[in-house]
């Protein structure tokens, strides 16, 4: 999914950094209020994970590669707020140190995959959990049925931007063949990753998972309380 340098023309890319730009502004004024000494460590282990799940890249073609993307994952751990500046701080890293993704395609690729991947992956999460009963239990099924759909979803934001910008000579429709094909095996990958994940700290300490709140025993005795019979 990293997007390399000359991928996509010039106006395309100052147009998705200032998008991305916009993003990280807002996100990190959104996520003062919810990182604490309790979930500031989750969000370091998240973008740790992400980080180290995203450098075991899958030849796509055409001069474009497949990964985990984490978006939904890091979600439903640390909320969208702050799980689009995990992301975020794992993708420069790894342009900056291990060439993984281009310098002048970063904002490309932090819109796609911290912006992108992120908010279509929480929206889903969000949309899943309405439909499922209302227990923990419910949470890392949310989470990945919400991995699937954010990882094509993304690739399919990225065809849009080379329909928009793209510079090599690769036509569209065997772009986004190949970039569908390959993401949709991937999602199912870390639909399967994101759901052992989620449910195994879920099970363990449901406390420090963003996605599960209003779900915990915790929570459902509480609203019992409140809410009159």
């Amino acid at each position: 999914m990293h997007v390399p340098d000359g991928f996509l023309d010039g106006p395309t890319s100052v147009g998705t950094a200032a998008i991305a730009a916009a993003g990280i502004g807002v996100a990190l004024w959104r996520s003062r209020s919810s990182l604490d000494d309790r979930s500031a460590p989750m969000a370091g282990m998240a973008a740790v994970f992400v980080f180290a799940a995203q450098m075991l890249n899958f030849p796509v073609g055409a001069g474009t590669s497949g990964h985990l993307l984490g978006g939904a994952l890091a979600a439903v751990l640390v909320g969208p707020w702050t799980a689009t500046l995990c992301i975020t701080v794992v993708l420069v890293v790894q342009a900056l140190l291990f060439a993984d993704g281009g310098i002048t395609a970063l904002g490309t690729n932090v819109t796609l995959m911290a912006v992108v991947g992120v908010w279509v992956g929480w929206a889903v999460f969000r949309g899943a959990a309405l439909v499922l009963p209302r227990r923990t239990t419910s949470v890392p099924v949310a989470a990945a049925v919400a991995a699937f759909v954010s990882v094509p979803v993304t690739a399919l934001a990225f065809v849009g931007m080379y329909a928009v910008g793209g510079q090599a000579p690769i036509p569209l429709d065997t772009l986004t063949t190949a970039m569908l094909s390959w993401h949709a095996l991937i999602g199912i990958g870390e639909a399967v990753i994101t759901f052992l994940v989620v449910g195994s700290i879920t099970t363990a300490r449901p406390d420090l998972v963003r996605g599960a709140a209003g779900r915990r025993p915790a929570d459902l005795a509480r609203r019992e309380v409140e809410v009159p019979a």
